[in-house]
């Protein structure tokens, strides 16, 4: 497996500006590599917690609870998968159970004090790493990457 080494320059333009086709693979190979570093961030942060079980718990806090069904209809996973990740998770002792106070047949899933702490802690190290990443960067492009991102997941 290749090393991720940060970002890349693309490819040398051609005079008459890149193709459509050139842009996007550009586009392809940069998000993947974005995705590796997600991944292996994730890893570092806690062995056991793969970045789907960590992206279920900060999703649960920033909910301040949710059930298991709300989980899988919001990332559109199956109810099995996200049964094993949040097996895991309590395991863990990052989850609890609670009874929902509307339905008491509901359970529903919060953060424990380690969870929060652990993503507490994530927030810290990302927001770091990020800071460090984009610190020589002017404040105009910071806005329209910004921008981008925030089309480019609204679509």
């Amino acid at each position: 497996m290749s090393q991720d080494h940060g970002p890349r320059a693309a490819e040398p333009a051609d005079p008459a500006g890149p193709t459509a086709p050139d842009t996007v693979e550009v586009i392809e190979r940069e998000l993947t590599a974005f995705a590796r570093r997600a991944r292996a961030a994730a890893q570092r942060l806690h062995p056991e917690l793969p970045l789907v079980s960590y992206t279920l718990l900060a999703h649960i806090e920033e909910q301040q609870g949710c059930s298991a069904s709300d989980l899988a209809a919001h990332y559109l996973l199956d109810k099995s998968t996200v049964s094993r990740q949040l097996a895991s998770l309590l395991g863990l002792g990052l989850v609890e159970r609670r009874t929902s106070p509307d339905d008491h047949r509901v359970l529903v899933l919060h953060p424990t004090p380690a969870g929060t702490e652990l993503l507490a802690a994530a927030h810290r190290r990302r927001r770091d790493a990020y800071e460090e990443r984009l610190a020589d960067w002017p404040a105009e492009d910071l806005e329209r990457f910004a921008g981008y991102l925030l089309r480019y997941n609204d679509a």
